[in-house]
C-alpha cells in the first residue's frame, strides 16, 4: 500500500485529506512539525509527501506535493525547482491530487536505496501488468491488435483519445509487451509543468545552473534510458519545449540544463494528447516535424459511447476491483441497472464509469438496482 506523510498545523486539512487518501486506499501519517516530518521522508518508509504551504519542508528526495492557501506563481516555481512535483491551491482539486499520485514513479525518491527501489519498481511492473484491457467490442480489439503489432518494434506511438479513455494504459502495454519490459516506464505529464520548468524536468539540470539548482538532477529522458518514455498531453506543450524534444528525437542526446555535455539516450517515446493535432498544427500551436517524429504508428483509443457493449464488462471488473480495494464483500448488480448504465453519455469515459461504479456500491444496499442508479447518477 503507497504511504503518504501528510505535513500541516491545520487539523481540518490534516482530517480532510487523511479521509480522502484512505478511502482511496492509501496509508497516512499525519505530522504537524517540521523536524518530525523531516525525520519520517528520510527513514525510507513513504513514498510521497503533502505539504501544507505555509510549512518549509527542505528538499529531502522524497516526492512532494505543495498544498497553498492561495495561488502564487512565484511560490510554485520556487517550489518545484526545490523538487515538488505539483503546487496546488486550495480549494484542493482532488482529481488533480489523486492523479499527480498515480502518476509517480520510483525514480523520483533520489534517496531510496536500490533495494527500495528494486522493491517499487517491481510492485509496480507487477500492479500495471493485472490492469486488463477490458471488453470485446470490435473498436477495443483493434487497439488490441494494434498493441501487440506495435509493441515489439521500437517504433515511436502517438495515443489519440479523449480525457479518460484509456490513453494511458495503452501506452504501459505497449511497454510490458516490449523488449525494454523489464527496463524503466517514465511518465512525464506535460500538461502539469509549467513552461519554465519544462526543460529541466526532462533533460535535467547541473548543480548552480539556476538560482535553486543545489544539485544535479536527472530529467525524464535519462531516468528512462533503455526504457520507454511516456509524454501525456503532448498537446500542451510550448513551442519552444517542443523545439528541443525535437533534437532529442533526431539525435539521441540530451544536453542537461547548464551543461555542456551531450548524453546519449536510448528511449522509446510513446506520447498521448486528447487534442486535434492537426488541428493545432493549423493553428501554429503544435510543430508539424515533430508531429511526424512521433506520430511513426498512431492508437486511437475510442470513447466509450462507440464501445456501448463493453460496459456490461467493465462494470463487473469495476465492482470485484472496489469491493476489493475496500475489503467489503462483492455486490450484485441487476440487469436493469446495467442497461440503464449503458444508455448513459459517458463524456468522462471509463474514468467516469469507474468512479460512479464506485458511488453505487458506496451507497447502495447488497445490491446496485436500477433505483439505485437514479437516486445516485445524475445524467
Amino acid at each position: 500500500m503507497t504511504k503518504i506523510l501528510l505535513l500541516s498545523r491545520s487539523k481540518s486539512m490534516l482530517n480532510s485529506l487523511r479521509e480522502r487518501l484512505q478511502f482511496e486506499n492509501y496509508a497516512t501519517t499525519e505530522i504537524d512539525n517540521i523536524p518530525s516530518a523531516t525525520e519520517l521522508c528520510r527513514s525510507g518508509h513513504y513514498d510521497a509527501a503533502i505539504v501544507d504551504g505555509d510549512m518549509e519542508l527542505e528538499d529531502v528526495g522524497l516526492p512532494t506535493i505543495i498544498v497553498a492557501r492561495k495561488p502564487d506563481i512565484d511560490a510554485a516555481i520556487t517550489a518545484m525547482r526545490h523538487g515538488a512535483i505539483d503546487y496546488i491551491s486550495t480549494p484542493i482539486d482532488m482529481n488533480r491530487l489523486l492523479g499527480n499520485l498515480r502518476n509517480l514513479d520510483s525514480d523520483t525518491t533520489n534517496d531510496a536505496t536500490p533495494r527500495l527501489r528494486q522493491v517499487r519498481n517491481s510492485s509496480r511492473r507487477t500492479n500495471y501488468a493485472t490492469q486488463h484491457i477490458i471488453g470485446h467490442s470490435e473498436a477495443i480489439e483493434h487497439v488490441r491488435n494494434m498493441i501487440r503489432r506495435v509493441a515489439p518494434s521500437d517504433a515511436r506511438v502517438l495515443v489519440l483519445g479523449e480525457n479518460g479513455t484509456g490513453k494511458e494504459l495503452v501506452a504501459r502495454w505497449l511497454h510490458m509487451k516490449s523488449s525494454r519490459a523489464e527496463a524503466p516506464f517514465v511518465e512525464v505529464n506535460c500538461a502539469a509543468i509549467p513552461a519554465e520548468l519544462i526543460e529541466s524536468e526532462l533533460f535535467g539540470h547541473e548543480k548552480g545552473s539556476f538560482t535553486s539548482a543545489v544539485k544535479q538532477r536527472k530529467g525524464k529522458f535519462e531516468l528512462a534510458d533503455g526504457g520507454t518514455l511516456f509524454m501525456d498531453e503532448i498537446g500542451d506543450m510550448s513551442l519552444s519545449a517542443q523545439a528541443k524534444v525535437l533534437r532529442a528525437l533526431q539525435e539521441s542526446k540530451i544536453t542537461r540544463v547548464g551543461g555542456d555535455k551531450d548524453i546519449s539516450v536510448d528511449v522509446r517515446v510513446v506520447a498521448a494528447t486528447n487534442k486535434d493535432i492537426r488541428h493545432e498544427i493549423s493553428l501554429g500551436n503544435f510543430r508539424e516535424d515533430l508531429y511526424h517524429r512521433l506520430s511513426v504508428i498512431e492508437i486511437n483509443v475510442p470513447p466509450l459511447r462507440d464501445r456501448r457493449e463493453d460496459i456490461a464488462l467493465l462494470v463487473e471488473h469495476f465492482i470485484e476491483e472496489i469491493c476489493s480495494r475496500h475489503n467489503i464483500t462483492t455486490k450484485g448488480i441487476d440487469v436493469e441497472a446495467v442497461e440503464l448504465l449503458s444508455t448513459r453519455p459517458w463524456t468522462g469515459n471509463i474514468r467516469e464509469l469507474h468512479n460512479v461504479v464506485e458511488r453505487l456500491i458506496i451507497l447502495s444496499d447488497d445490491r446496485i438496482t436500477a433505483d439505485a442508479v437514479h437516486r445516485y447518477c445524475h445524467a
